[in-house]
């Protein structure tokens, strides 16, 4: 699933290449991927622009010049890519936006489970997710106060509390066990025995990590792929994930893989350490 890098790319190209173009029309290949009938949706998008494109956690946010916003998640595979007008569109092509310059904005998806959900701006709040996100992963939004007050609170393992986007907005799998080997904290760990200190640790490693790969135009694993369909550049630097049996960059233990949350998950089984209540 592309991560928090990897749409703010998407991002960055898609402003780039439709940023203040007209839609003239839309198809709507496969109406499940929207929250509205085809009939609305190609309503209040036809002869619309897009005024802008944001994004909010993994979310991005196509601003209409009409009032309207076109939220939308890729999860696992979605892609977008633009294309002339006449150009054949590929079996996992499920939206066509039709602009006024001849080319064609594409919304692919080889497992048909992002989703598009046509709102008045504003509403942002009333969507399920995105209503209740929690903050970027920057130095304004995500302060030392909000994580420790949240994590004190927290009697679950680690992991799975930072992929909880209600937490802290963006994070995924790769991040997570980035930050975590960074921060020397095991995956595992129960969050409120996390230390004041190491708190502020991981705090300065996701807002790192995440601005480092964004600048990385993000991290291409299996699909991944931004807007000019070109791959993402960060894979090369990650420490953790995915490099099971190799030797741990700080130490030479052979990082091992578990699964927590149902992930799979990479770590140092000698830096990263549980820490129990009696420590």
């Amino acid at each position: 699933m592309p991560e928090l890098p990897e749409v703010e790319t998407v991002r960055k190209g898609l402003t780039e290449l439709v940023q203040g173009a007209t839609i003239n029309r839309v198809d709507v290949i496969y109406p499940k991927m929207i929250n509205v009938t085809p009939d609305e949706f190609i309503k209040c998008l036809k002869g619309s622009t897009i005024d802008r494109i944001d994004r909010r956690g993994k979310y991005l946010l196509f601003r209409l010049n009409n009032g309207y916003t076109v939220v939308s998640h890729l999860r696992m595979e979605g892609k977008y890519d633009v294309e002339k007008e006449g150009v054949a569109p590929g079996k996992h092509t499920h939206i066509i936006m039709h602009l006024n310059d001849g080319r064609e904005l594409r919304y692919n998806d080889s497992r048909k489970f992002g989703r598009m959900y046509l709102i008045k701006n504003g509403a942002e709040n009333t969507l399920s997710g995105l209503g209740t996100i929690g903050p970027e992963p920057t130095e304004s939004d995500l302060t030392f106060d909000y994580m420790k007050k949240i994590m004190n609170k927290s009697r679950g393992k680690i992991k799975p509390f930072l992929l909880n986007q209600d937490h802290i907005s963006g994070l995924g799998n790769i991040y997570t066990d980035e930050v975590l080997w960074m921060s020397k904290i095991h995956p595992e760990q129960q969050t409120n025995l996390i230390s004041d200190a190491q708190i502020k640790e991981l705090r300065k490693n996701i807002i790192h990590e995440i601005a480092l790969a964004i600048k990385g135009h993000g991290t291409t694993v299996h699909s991944y792929s931004n807007a000019f369909g070109e791959a993402g550049q960060f894979q090369s630097q990650l420490h953790v994930y995915g490099k099971k049996g190799q030797p741990c960059e700080r130490c030479g233990t052979p990082i091992e893989k578990i699964k927590v949350a149902q992930r799979g998950t990479s770590f140092c089984p000698n830096c990263q350490r549980i820490v129990t209540a009696n420590d």
